[in-house]
């Protein structure tokens, strides 16, 4: 099968959506699939093809620096129509829902292919980016309005969760809905496959002491992540157990490291908090072995791939309640979930005291409820939504 894949981000990017698409990516060429992405170019200003066999094509487009420096590219271009009609997929598989997302649609209706679209992102929890606040009731409404559109107009409409189709219901969307969550390579988090080494040099580099109970968020750091929670739970969690032996170490860029910067400094507790910054999505694995448990505050997840990297890199999940989680996180066996910063701090200490024995029942327990996101699950669903696609278009 030859699959054309339209994505507006894409790595070096780092987010949920880039990261989901380059595992379908992967996924499907190594099954022997025929895969081509037409995706944004971070690199510079002209068309480049990159990858196996030239199978990336990067379209230029306007950097928009209040959006996590994502790239706004044009929802037409000659030359990748002339390299997608070249190619000859034989569906289009649409990610996203800005230029390259709109262009994979005029391809599809082009060459009369049938198109299979995923609703990655909950676009309403982000519409503030754009409105300020300014008649944000308007433009949510005006998103609900486009995501009934768009599952009118695919042959196959995917949610990653079950989340996310609940949500799609509520808004009025009545077509048929296939619930795929991307797979992960979990081996690449395994500690076994990360050299001992390389994780000694990152806590030195940190000045984490080899025997402090070390907590990690690792994503994104915008306001939604609601990063800032988990500061203040953590200011409670050391006001109640003094100077604990800990550190929270925030692994991620974002438009909010620096206010969350300035609230460690002024809840004054900068000395137990580390700010790495921004790192390659190939480095990730090695950064999750900073940490014990695995924190988050997030409540916009549409179906938590950072809960999973966690769960294969053996870190305990401690996270807020949300529905998204009800799949991978079964509170007190699989990980621990908390409602507000006073039962984050709670939760926290009873980390301090909770047998190594239960510990580790729970992480086997977690590793067993992952096993329905591997690529090989992940390759079987998504192979079985393109051929129904297929079918509706013979």
């Amino acid at each position: 099968m030859k699959v054309a894949l339209f994505s507006d981000t894409f790595p070096p990017e780092r987010n949920g959506v880039a990261t989901s698409c380059r595992s379908l990516y992967r996924t499907l060429r190594k099954h022997g699939d025929n895969c081509l992405v037409v995706t944004t170019n971070p690199h510079g200003k002209g068309i480049q093809r990159e990858g196996e066999d030239g199978s990336i094509v990067r379209l230029p487009g306007i950097r928009l620096k209040h959006l996590y420096d994502y790239r706004a590219a044009t929802f037409y271009s000659p030359t990748t129509m002339k390299i997608l009609k070249e190619y000859h997929p034989d569906l289009v598989h649409i990610q996203t829902d800005a230029g390259i997302g709109q262009f994979g649609f005029l391809v599809a209706k082009k060459l009369h292919i049938p198109t299979v679209y995923t609703f990655h992102t909950m676009v309403e929890d982000y519409t503030y980016y754009v409105t300020k606040g300014v008649f944000d009731r308007v433009a949510k409404g005006i998103v609900r309005t486009y995501i009934r559109h768009m599952s009118l107009t695919a042959n196959e409409f995917i949610t990653p969760s079950d989340k996310i189709r609940e949500y799609m219901r509520t808004i009025g969307v009545d077509t048929q809905m296939n619930v795929v969550p991307t797979g992960t390579d979990f081996s690449m988090y395994d500690p076994s496959s990360i050299p001992e080494e390389k994780v000694k040099e990152l806590k030195a580099r940190y000045e984490i002491p080899e025997d402090a109970l070390v907590f990690l968020f690792l994503g994104r750091v915008a306001k939604e992540k609601s990063v800032d929670l988990l500061l203040k739970g953590y200011k409670e969690f050391l006001d109640a157990k003094g100077n604990a032996n800990t550190r929270f170490v925030i692994v991620g860029g974002g438009p909010a490291i620096e206010e969350l910067q300035e609230l460690a400094h002024s809840l004054k507790i900068e000395d137990h908090v580390i700010f790495t910054g921004p790192v390659s999505p190939d480095a990730t694995p090695i950064y999750y072995q900073l940490g014990d448990v695995f924190l988050s505050a997030s409540i916009t997840e549409t179906q938590g791939l950072t809960f999973q990297e966690a769960i294969a890199a053996h870190l305990l999940l401690v996270a807020r309640y949300d529905d998204a989680l009800l799949d991978t996180i079964k509170d007190g066996e699989t990980g621990i979930f908390f409602v507000d910063e006073h039962d984050l701090s709670t939760k926290m200490q009873s980390l301090l005291v909770l047998p190594k024995s239960k510990r580790e029942s729970m992480e086997r327990k977690a590793l067993e409820i992952i096993e329905p996101y591997s690529l090989d699950c992940f390759y079987k669903n998504i192979r079985s939504v393109y051929d129904r696609a297929l079918r509706k278009n013979w």
